[in-house]
């Protein structure tokens, strides 16, 4: 964090800082999480991701992120009561669900959805803190039910309503497949949502707080993060790196050979790079684990196989580290998801960071309002529009 000289540098009018994509502006002040990108080190409110994702589940994580400290057992049995008993959709969100074009993009679809579910609840406009705080539980809770929902309704199939008990993982994955998931499943979904749960200033975690800082709801923050997040630079990367080794897969392709076709084509390899880790991602890192894991337990090794020797090829010709989406692709994959609803999946645990940061923002808010500077044209008069 940049002490107080240097933000206030980059806050005056005397001087002001241009930086193209804000690349290392500091817009504010945060104590959510840090990254520090040439150790390759990623803390939430002070503990180390690698941590967390051994030691806290994600509702653990969540009510950290919110409260800045890690929940009693007696916490954490009401708060996890609280979203559980928030998890069910208005009808009429399900009905929109059931009336939407089954070959829209899923993140599209919840984008709608969140805006949809503001007409449905009294305190859309309320911003009391605790008021925000159910807010933050009720959207938290519900984009599970829509992605599930959505996803069976598109498939011609009829939605399961969401338990009453259990895990966010354990809920998630059982509406979306009519089966309670095993615990092998469960757990690793679970480190899943921990490891995406913030990261610091990203495009739609700032977008969330631009929105959040001219006092608009909560919803209207969240559906634009969900706006963002959608984008192939942001959020959906993950599923181009599914689709790319599923193209290698159908033609039998050696995963190197193909790489380095891409790279002699000047063609994006997704997955690869970070703005702001100098090294290996660490949610990468574990991820690459659970690759494996999932990998061994199904008793197929190419996806591991295809990774890791992608990993190699781009490190031997690029000497650039693969980032979270790289891994998760895979990962997502053998849990059972299609590579359309990754990055909604994404979108569900980055919502606690979000919502987390929308309660930041509020608690301190000041209007985010950067300037341009003006490159067009100067000095012009209009001539009439039959002299043009």
């Amino acid at each position: 964090m940049a002490d107080q000289e240097s933000v206030t540098e980059l806050t005056t009018d005397k001087a002001p800082i241009k930086a193209r994509g804000l690349e290392g502006v500091i817009a504010l002040e945060s104590e959510l999480s840090s990254i520090d990108g040439d150790k390759g080190q990623l803390i939430y409110r002070g503990y180390d991701i690698h941590d967390l994702a051994d030691h806290a589940s994600f509702e653990e994580v969540v009510y950290l992120l919110r409260h800045g400290e890690l929940p009693t057992q007696s916490e954490l049995d009401d708060f996890s009561s609280h979203l559980r008993s928030e998890r069910a959709l208005p009808a009429p969100i399900l009905n929109l669900l059931r009336e939407t074009p089954a070959d829209a993009h899923p993140m599209a679809v919840l984008r709608t959805a969140v805006s949809a579910l503001a007409l449905y609840d009294e305190e859309a406009d309320t911003m009391e803190e605790a008021a925000n705080h159910r807010k933050a539980d009720r959207i938290l809770a519900q984009i599970p039910t829509i992605i599930a929902a959505f996803d069976r309704l598109r498939k011609d199939k009829e939605p399961v309503a969401p338990l009453d008990h259990g895990s966010m993982a354990h809920n998630f994955l059982y509406m979306l497949n009519g089966e309670k998931p095993g615990a092998a499943a469960e757990d690793t979904f679970d480190v899943c949502l921990v490891l995406h749960a913030d990261h610091g200033l990203n495009a739609s975690t700032f977008t969330s707080r631009v929105i959040g800082s001219t006092l608009s709801d909560m919803y209207s923050a969240v559906s634009g993060s969900v706006g963002a997040l959608k984008g192939r630079l942001h959020g959906g990367a993950n599923q181009e790196v599914m689709r790319m080794l599923l193209d290698i897969d159908e033609k039998g392709a050696d995963p190197t050979s193909y790489i380095r076709d891409r790279l002699d084509a000047d063609e994006r390899v997704m997955g690869f790079g970070h703005r702001v880790y100098n090294t290996m991602d660490p949610r990468a890192a574990i991820l690459r684990t659970m690759v494996k894991e999932l990998s061994e337990e199904a008793g197929d090794m190419k996806w591991y196989e295809y990774t890791t020797k992608i990993h190699e090829t781009m490190t031997e010709e690029t000497g650039i580290d693969p980032n979270v989406d790289f891994f998760s692709g895979p990962t997502y994959y053998q849990l059972g998801l299609d590579p359309d609803l990754f990055t909604t999946i994404f979108a569900l645990s980055r919502t606690a960071g979000w919502t987390a940061h929308l309660l930041e923002q509020w608690a301190d808010n000041r209007l985010i309002r950067p300037r341009a500077q003006y490159v067009g044209a100067r000095d012009r008069t209009v001539a009439p529009i039959a002299e043009r």
